[in-house]
């Protein structure tokens, strides 16, 4: 047992040996839990000096030798559900001593990827993807071709995970269902009664009257069969397996996910089992790490150990005085609002998709757990949840991720828009989301969101724009969004009076000539540094539909180019809205779209890549500049050749 981050690299003479499973397989059984150990304290280590997800990681250290120790990886496949736990796999197959690189600009993923690796069979950022593709593969595989679906407790609750089930059943193909059990969500609720029950049947009580009752009931046509089918169903209610077998899965377990022989002798004997398996472990979050076992959400990620300063500087009162003030993140402003309002309106409902700490309603799900619902991984319920409360003159607020939301997209459309009902998205990590990468960022939402009738869009600016946009996205009648980015803003204060803004209308923030710069969003900041640079004209957006059209007018006449600026993919965005109405109005005015290129950019600090893909106060400017410049060009050519 750890109880501290270790800052200096540990000695790891069994594990430095292991540049690939194949070397892992020449060990023996007992030098596995040495291994275990090892790989635990390794581990703790690459994840102090980098930062990331471990909890979850350390939880999978004995399967993860396991599954390398029996199946032919890569040649057999394991596909990891979701993909945070593959930390220790990720050292196992050659990637030990670039973990130091682990979600830096240009090192490892902190999720799986296919790129990186032909041990990461299949991407994962998301959850409850891996049944599906592992039976994808076994069906496109040759028959001896091994394939294992590792699925945490949690990724079950989804709804696709239960469709794979049913669907993997029904082929009847030859694969390993893992269900990695971190939370007891399963066991705990039932280990009980289980165990309780497991003693009354096999008691000689018991016994005796079952025999007994099959002598009386023998004689009686058709007695004995019934009373034996009603037996084998309450027996099938207290057991954890029952409802895997009814999928048609032979279920397996619960087996102690960190017993190294428990697991290594039943892998061993499930591998060549034919048709569908399903191996219940029971793990535990954080294992090895004290604090992480005690407080498995407060540890389910880390941030990196700041070096110990070796020589203390002092600092003096002016210079602190001058330091930035670092303001709250966008979800604790999100969180704030919500109780808030929930004290003045007792119609709101708060519900998120196993989101709870990271979309900030810790506190309300303490002060309102009445108004609370979390749906667990399942993003279509979340949404058509909230429906049906609209329905019922409830005020639902839906606290999800920008990509998560990406799943609840239909019932958004067919459940929400089309019924014009009464619900609030509250859509955190929009646009890029820094070291969490592609499978984490909101770079679409704007676009997929924007062809939806009946919604309205906001896109706040900075912290007190957030909470404002938030009231007045709560108070429309009908269906809205208000998306905000991961992190904390410029540092604006926050007032706690809350105002309903007018819908669909922009603010100026400066005024200039020649070129106005249209922002959506927290890239204001930046835009500022900019408009002062070029004596532009700044305006606040605030909202991508219903666009500000009277504003756009006013400028279009008054400037000579138009820049729209936004964290979202520029197909689709709010750029396009501004170039489809400037296009429906005839008016000749040139437009700049600026925001995510068409390509996926991967994972980094968040100021890099932004000033990689020009969306930083430089790149902004060099960008308008350049356009400028090309417009002078054009006039000059226009001119010489009308002489």
């Amino acid at each position: 047992m750890f109880d501290e981050i270790p800052r200096q690299r540990p000695q790891t003479p069994l594990l430095d040996q292991i540049d690939e499973p194949a070397q892992l397989r020449a060990l023996s059984e007992k030098q596995l839990p040495e291994l275990a150990t090892e790989l635990r304290e390794y581990l703790l280590y690459c994840v102090g000096q980098t930062g990331g997800h471990f909890g979850a990681g350390l939880g999978v250290v004995e399967l993860t030798i396991a599954l390398h120790y029996i199946y032919n990886t890569p040649e057999d496949r394991v596909v990891w559900d979701v993909g945070h736990q593959t930390y220790p796999h990720k050292i196992l197959t050659g990637r030990r001593e670039q973990m130091l690189s682990m979600r830096q600009q240009g090192g490892l993923s902190g999720f799986p990827k296919r790129s990186e690796s032909p041990y990461d069979t299949f991407g994962v950022g998301h959850s409850s993807t891996s049944i599906s593709a592992a039976l994808g593969m076994a069906l496109g595989s040759p028959d001896e071709r091994k394939v294992v679906a590792v699925i945490g407790d949690g990724a079950m609750t989804a709804g696709m995970a239960f469709e794979a089930l049913n669907h993997a059943a029904h082929t009847g193909k030859d694969m390993l269902v893992v269900l990695n059990d971190n939370r007891m969500s399963i066991s705990k609720n039932v280990g009980g009664l289980a165990t309780y029950f497991a003693r009354i049947l096999a008691s000689k009580t018991y016994l005796n009257m079952r025999e007994g009752s099959r002598k009386i009931l023998s004689a009686i046509p058709k007695a004995w069969q019934l009373a034996r089918r009603t037996e084998e169903h309450v027996k099938g209610m207290i057991t954890p397996g029952t409802l895997f077998e009814e999928l048609g899965f032979n279920y397996v377990g619960p087996l102690d996910g960190h017993n190294m022989q428990d697991l290594v002798h039943t892998l061993r004997n499930l591998r060549n089992q034919p048709g569908p398996q399903l191996l219940h472990v029971v793990t535990t979050k954080g294992k090895g790490f004290g604090p992480a076992e005690e407080d498995p959400v407060g540890y389910h990620a880390l941030n990196k150990l700041e070096p110990e300063p070796k020589v203390q500087v002092a600092v003096s009162p002016e210079a602190a005085a001058t330091a930035k003030k670092k303001g709250p993140k966008y979800q604790d402003i999100f969180g704030q609002w919500l109780c808030d309002m929930a004290e003045q309106d007792d119609k709101l409902v708060g519900i998120t998709p196993a989101m709870c700490e990271g979309s900030g309603m810790v506190e309300f799900a303490e002060r309102f757990p009445e108004r609370y619902h979390d749906v667990a991984i399942a993003e279509q319920h979340a949404v058509t949840l909230a429906a049906g409360l609209a329905c019922e003159e409830q005020k639902p607020v839906v606290a999800i991720y920008s990509t998560f939301l990406q799943r609840g997209y239909d019932q958004m459309v067919h459940d929400v828009a089309i019924q014009d009902l009464d619900v609030t998205f509250a859509i955190d990590r929009a646009g890029l989301v820094g070291e969490d990468g592609p499978t984490h960022a909101g770079s679409f939402d704007l676009t997929f969101m924007r062809c939806l009738p009946n919604l309205v869009i906001a896109a706040p600016s900075d912290e007190n724009e957030c909470r404002q946009l938030l009231y007045t996205a709560y108070q429309h009648n009908g269906p809205s969004a208000v998306r905000y980015p991961r992190g904390t803003g410029p540092g604006i204060e926050i007032e706690k009076d809350m105002t309903a803004l007018p819908v669909g209308k922009g603010r100026v923030v400066q005024e200039g000539s020649n070129v106005a710069i249209l922002s959506f969003g927290t890239l204001l900041a930046p835009a500022r540094e900019a408009a002062e640079k070029l004596g532009a004209t700044l305006v606040d957006m605030r909202w991508v539909k219903p666009l500000d059209e009277e504003l756009i007018d006013r400028l279009a006449d008054s400037h000579d180019l138009l820049v729209t600026l936004e964290e979202n993919t520029i197909a689709g965005g709010a750029g396009s809205a501004v170039s489809e109405y400037l296009n429906q109005r005839i008016i000749p005015v040139p437009l700049l779209q600026l925001g995510l290129p068409d390509k996926i950019i991967e994972h980094g600090k968040h100021p890099k890549l932004l000033k990689e893909i020009g969306l930083d106060a430089k790149g902004i400017e060099e960008q308008i500049r350049e356009r400028q410049n090309q417009m002078h060009q054009a006039q000059s050519n226009g001119q010489a050749a009308a002489i």
